[in-house]
């Protein structure tokens, strides 16, 4: 009798215990999907992180280093990630369902959170090479950036447009930046196409090393592309060592990527966080003096995340 009476007050005791212990929420994570750590997307995502965990510190903050676009708008659709840099035409495959950039099927699950700074389509060649012009190219040997990364779906739109294919080169490498930069030293490739943003390190390294020649991509091949997320851009004089004038070139506006399942409140947070402290990404790679407010709903290529659309309305962007 008394053991039962025990018994019962036991449990009653651990019910109240219970009821009366803290709720912790569950841990909020905030992966950030960038590149190599040769190109820009990388260094950019490290600074994101150093704001995130400042305005979210009860988030656990990380950078993961990717083959870039399209790796990780499917990182993001598969629930891996909860932010990423993605370049405009790979964002627009995706969505769409391109398989041949590498989307089997329409990544639905993707939600915009900002139009950031444009890529350049940078073609620079070795002087010793004798290249000068893209059909100059042909018969070269090349690097085009990681497989169906956002860099080497850019190639395959100028080359086309430029009417060559892979198969008019004497040697195809599909290397990210640093390598290729490496391969060029060692004179093992000629050229090396990289989408990045202006004063890439990469090619500030090479035109410190060698002597390098900057290709130009005239506005009629541009217009070639047939994709108006291809634009006709100017790499100005000086932004590598050596070059001495501006050089016409393309460009594909970059953005910043969330998912469905990111909740409101931690895209607000990441929105605001990145238009309120552009000075520290500034600091941390020229590009993002690229980045701004108003540009940043243009030609979105998804829906914005309804966390974004908050921190747009709260400032006045959009209504």
């Amino acid at each position: 009798m008394i053991s039962s009476i025990l018994r019962r007050m036991l449990a009653v005791a651990g019910v109240a215990l219970l009821a009366s212990a803290p709720v912790h929420a569950a841990q909020q994570y905030v992966n950030i999907l960038t590149g190599g750590t040769s190109g820009v997307y990388y260094p950019m995502g490290v600074a994101l992180s150093q704001i995130y965990s400042k305005v979210m510190p009860d988030a656990k903050v990380s950078v993961q280093s990717t083959k870039a676009s399209a790796e990780n708008l499917n990182l993001l659709q598969a629930g891996r990630g909860e932010l990423a840099f993605a370049l405009g035409d790979t964002v627009s495959d995706a969505w769409k369902g391109n398989a041949e950039a590498g989307f089997k099927t329409p990544l639905k699950k993707l939600r915009a959170v900002a139009g950031i700074y444009p890529n350049y389509i940078q073609i620079v060649a070795s002087a010793e090479s004798g290249i000068k012009t893209l059909a100059d190219l042909k018969g070269k040997r090349i690097s085009v950036g990681a497989p169906k990364s956002g860099t080497e779906l850019n190639a395959r739109a100028i080359l086309k447009a430029a009417g060559l294919t892979y198969d008019d080169f004497a040697k195809v490498e599909y290397l990210p930046f640093g390598e290729s930069v490496e391969l060029m030293k060692n004179r093992q490739l000629d050229a090396t196409l990289q989408s990045a943003g202006l004063g890439v390190s990469s090619l500030r390294d090479l035109s410190t090393s060698i002597k390098m020649v900057v290709v130009p991509i005239p506005q009629d091949v541009v217009l070639k592309v047939g994709d108006p997320a291809y634009q006709s851009g100017v790499i100005p004089a000086n932004t590598y060592e050596g070059q001495t004038t501006a050089v016409p070139t393309a460009y594909v506006q970059n953005f910043l990527v969330t998912r469905e399942g990111v909740s409101e409140d931690t895209v607000y947070k990441m929105t605001k966080g990145l238009f309120e402290n552009l000075d520290h990404l500034k600091s941390a790679h020229a590009a993002a003096k690229s980045i701004r407010l108003k540009g940043a709903v243009t030609s979105l290529p998804l829906p914005l995340h309804p966390g974004a659309l908050k921190y747009y309305r709260e400032v006045g962007v959009m209504k």
